[in-house]
């Protein structure tokens, strides 16, 4: 990735990038919009859906967001080599979470349960694919630790959604803790997400087309954020990110977002 040179002055926005970030700003509306209704509707509205968790299962969903992170930062670039390659678009990435929910489903909880860090995996995997067509290193563990802060956009449905543009040009540090401390901060809200996931698929058979449904909208929702943040990143590469986040906001704030 292309390093800011600190001793230069960066480029003033463009009148193409400003268009740009505002369209990007339409993305993240338009993914919290009319397919996460639909899911929350598969879901039974979702807190009477929660209802149908054990107590148990559901204390314990932030350790299972937390495992499932980790587990998908170890093994999601890995799976871009061998076979793995000829996997490379977001329409698959999709598709495979699609199938993944379905099987997931199919048993009730138990089986969503299990079907949870394969989820989590498809989902990190299409957000690092994200990354690599906007510019990222493919093999550099930062690229793999920008990955992790999209999940913490929090999920959809959410009041607080939205890219945590306080990463968009921050070097982030490489170390174990460093890792365990970011998934610290990201677990809660993709628990969250999780508790919604878990909801539409408690109910065995039924809950195969929910959890391919939830799925669907899990990866489009994820996969959109990555586009946001990493065309933020991209952009804040030549012009900055202070200006370039501050345009962000500025968008946000007025409401003023492109109609596509």
């Amino acid at each position: 990735m292309k390093e800011i040179n600190p001793a230069k002055p960066p480029t003033p926005l463009s009148d193409a990038a400003k268009a740009e970030i505002a369209a990007l700003a339409e993305r993240q509306r338009k993914a919290n919009g009319v397919l996460m209704k639909a899911v929350n509707f598969v879901g039974g509205q979702v807190e009477d859906g929660l209802k149908l968790l054990p107590a148990q299962t559901r204390s314990q969903i932030d350790d299972l967001a937390r495992v499932a992170l980790r587990q998908s930062f170890d093994v999601a670039s890995k799976s871009r080599t061998g076979r793995g390659q000829s996997i490379g678009s977001d329409r698959v990435h999709r598709l495979l979470g699609t199938l993944s929910g379905a099987l997931g489903g199919f048993g009730g909880l138990p089986t969503a349960l299990a079907e949870l860090p394969v989820a989590t995996t498809v989902i990190f995997r299409a957000v690092h694919h994200v990354a690599v067509e906007h510019g990222e290193d493919p093999d550099a563990e930062e690229t793999k630790l920008e990955c992790l802060a999209v999940f913490g956009a929090g999920g959809p449905g959410a009041d607080d959604d939205g890219v945590n543009t306080a990463f968009i040009g921050a070097r982030l540090s490489i170390s174990g803790a460093a890792v365990n401390g970011l998934i610290s901060k990201v677990a809660p809200r993709f628990a969250a997400v999780l508790s919604q996931k878990l909801a539409t698929q408690a109910v065995p058979i039924l809950g195969a087309a929910a959890g391919a449904g939830t799925n669907y909208a899990f990866i489009d929702y994820y996969v959109s954020m990555a586009h946001v943040h990493f065309g933020l990143r991209r952009l804040a590469r030549v012009y900055g990110d202070q200006a370039v986040t501050d345009h962000f906001h500025a968008v946000l704030a007025s409401g003023k977002l492109p109609q596509t």
